[in-house]
């Protein structure tokens, strides 16, 4: 007997609808959307944002980014009394057709450093039409240098490809940003994790 595909295999409705349905205008709670960090959250607040980009360049308006962080103390949220008592998530959701640029953002907290040896990161997954199975890569920041010179994982990657994985700190008028766009195909395309 053969089966279908199942709804983690395809892009269908089940992102706007059931996994990023508050960007989307639908009546009921997401699990996860794009606040990581509430304001009472220990750390420095920062916004990550950024595009997806496809193989000619062209902006994504439908794909979905998922991130998993630790915290500012470099610690995982493990249960829902955790996040009550720290404000603190550390998981998110945004669809980019749910910003009139297509953007991908997500407010949270520069994560700590989860272990020796390792500089801080933000573990993410994409998902979009055309793909079967979701990607997976990293986000560094710009201004670990010297920890991202000694990070296992960014230094396996070869040193030409490492800047698809770095965001760029701004300072804005609202406050600090990290930039990065996922380039899913081309000279550019972002280095991906095979997990």
């Amino acid at each position: 007997m053969a089966y279908g595909e199942t709804p983690s295999q395809t892009v269908g409705p089940y992102f706007a609808y059931g996994l990023t349905a508050g960007q989307y205008g639908y009546d009921f709670t997401d699990i996860a959307d794009t606040t990581i960090a509430g304001p009472d959250a220990e750390g420095e607040h920062i916004r990550i944002t950024g595009r997806v980009l496809d193989g000619n360049g062209d902006v994504v308006n439908d794909a979905m980014i998922e991130i998993w962080q630790a915290d500012a103390n470099g610690a995982y949220t493990e249960n829902p009394v955790d996040v009550a008592s720290s404000g603190f998530r550390g998981l998110g959701r945004c669809g980019t057709g749910t910003d009139a640029q297509n953007r991908f953002y997500f407010d949270t907290v520069k994560p700590g450093v989860v272990a020796d040896g390792t500089a801080p990161f933000v573990n993410v997954i994409v998902f979009m039409r055309g793909m079967l199975v979701h990607a997976f890569t990293r986000f560094y920041f710009d201004d670990e240098a010297a920890l991202n010179a000694k990070d296992d994982i960014l230094q396996s990657v070869p040193a030409d490809r490492r800047d698809t994985l770095i965001a760029k700190r701004v300072e804005t008028r609202t406050g600090v940003q990290y930039r990065i766009d996922i380039h899913m195909q081309g000279d550019a395309e972002t280095v991906f994790f095979d997990v």
